[in-house]
């Protein structure tokens, strides 16, 4: 089973702990949510990255806003298996190129 990033591993644990603050299942909350509860137990463990409409459906049920759920998270915290580039470095990198 693959891990993970910081990111997603944080967004789970803050999943969990708003669940069980408003004392739902896994299965309860995804049901009220329109969601396959084996895909929003991945998100909880931090192995599934929920898209933007299914976190805002996520939030809805718990009575959280999204935002707070993903306060903090940054590009950092992603996997290794992304380049870490800026808009200002492409930017930067091309201009090197054309001269």
């Amino acid at each position: 089973m693959s891990t993970g990033s910081e990111a997603s591993r944080a967004l789970g644990d803050r999943l969990r702990i708003e669940r069980q603050r408003v004392g739902v299942t896994q299965m309860d909350l995804a049901n009220l949510a329109g969601l396959n509860v084996a895909n929003y137990g991945r998100i909880e463990r931090g192995v599934g990255n929920p898209s933007i409409e299914t976190l805002l459906r996520i939030a809805g049920v718990l009575g959280v806003d999204a935002a707070e759920l993903v306060r903090g998270l940054t590009s950092e915290q992603l996997g290794p298996t992304r380049p870490r580039f800026t808009a200002a470095d492409f930017l930067r990198e091309q201009a090197s190129r054309s001269h």
